[in-house]
């Protein structure tokens, strides 16, 4: 039985998602913001997240029988690995720490497979190993670039699955060709994740931004506003094209009137991403975009997709999915 084996690196085009990838002890390893310049965060918790593979999958055409992927994760803090035939979830995988090997008998015939790796949780890969194929190919079709950045709404650790994270579902919806900068924890407009952004190629970007600052008491009004006019500013001097669409915060109950200890409430901080995105169109940005936090998951939502008041559930990612692919789709397609 012929074997055909993926490996992820450079120059891999079924691997897709990560920014970079580096081998160790004959695992790969992805990375979401550029490994040789990460340590210029001084900030170890955004290291480890930048090693988790939020967004990341192999894409193949093939004949294939089966596959096997071997994954190590780092502690039994991680989530599924997703298998999805033409567009349809096939198989969930739950992980666990250490080494271990998933295999998943396909459909007969000719398919597009995807393999996305978990959401949450270190995990480095082996190469993936097709059983019974003639051919693998890297599908060839890849739809715009859309690179996202954000918080832990943006990582999406409570969604069903990798292919059901909000961004994932946005982009399987559109065919879009997703990069998932999202931190849990960790969005405080770092300039290793601007210039991260600033160089990756896209046709759209979108920046979810305020929740963590807010969270972490990390800004004042004094610094956040300007930081989020600058973090913007920076990405646009490389992309000087590329609509760019800002995502103020989403609900959160308790948070909107609760002043943290520079004082800002959530609402303080909606209002300053608002602003700093409403200065730069005055001084002329034309292919910059504002969504309404609350439009996306409001108050009407909090109750029952909500659960801790902050961080949505399984169906609050498929409900901003819903309602932000065509908003997406028109700051991509604006002239």
């Amino acid at each position: 039985m012929s074997v055909i084996r993926l490996t992820p690196g450079a120059g891999a085009a079924v691997w897709r998602g990560a920014l970079a990838w580096t081998e160790e002890g004959g695992a790969w390893q992805p990375w979401r913001l550029p490994p040789d310049r990460i340590a210029t965060a001084h900030a170890p918790v955004l290291v480890t997240r930048a090693r988790m593979p939020a967004g990341v999958l192999a894409v193949v055409r093939t004949d294939a029988a089966a596959l096997e992927l071997r994954t190590y994760a780092a502690a039994d803090d991680v989530t599924s690995l997703d298998v999805t035939v033409d567009g349809m979830l096939w198989r969930r995988t739950a992980l666990a720490a250490g080494a271990m090997t998933s295999r998943v008998v396909l459909p007969p015939g000719a398919k597009v497979v995807e393999v996305w790796l978990p959401q949450f949780g270190e995990v480095r890969t082996g190469p993936l190993v097709l059983h019974g194929a003639t051919y693998a190919t890297a599908p060839g079709d890849e739809g715009p670039r859309w690179v996202t950045y954000g918080s832990s709404i943006t990582q999406c650790r409570s969604a069903a699955g990798p292919s059901e994270t909000w961004p994932a579902l946005v982009a399987r919806r559109l065919d879009w060709d997703l990069t998932c900068l999202g931190f849990a924890g960790e969005c405080h407009l770092d300039p290793v994740a601007a210039r991260a952004i600033a160089r990756t190629p896209a046709d759209l970007i979108s920046l979810c931004l305020g929740g963590n600052v807010h969270g972490f008491a990390s800004m004042s009004l004094r610094t956040f506003t300007g930081q989020v006019s600058g973090f913007i500013q920076t990405i646009r001097d490389a992309q000087p094209r590329v609509p760019i669409a800002v995502i103020s915060p989403m609900t959160s109950p308790p948070r909107e009137r609760l002043a943290n200890q520079v004082r800002l409430t959530l609402d303080d901080v909606r209002t300053a991403v608002a602003d700093a995105v409403r200065t730069l169109q005055r001084c002329g940005e034309t292919r910059l975009h504002l969504i309404d936090g609350p439009s996306v998951l409001g108050p009407g939502d909090a109750h029952l997709l909500l659960p801790d008041a902050l961080h949505p559930n399984a169906d609050g990612y498929r409900l901003m999915a819903e309602r932000l692919a065509p908003r997406l789709a028109a700051v991509a397609a604006a002239p």
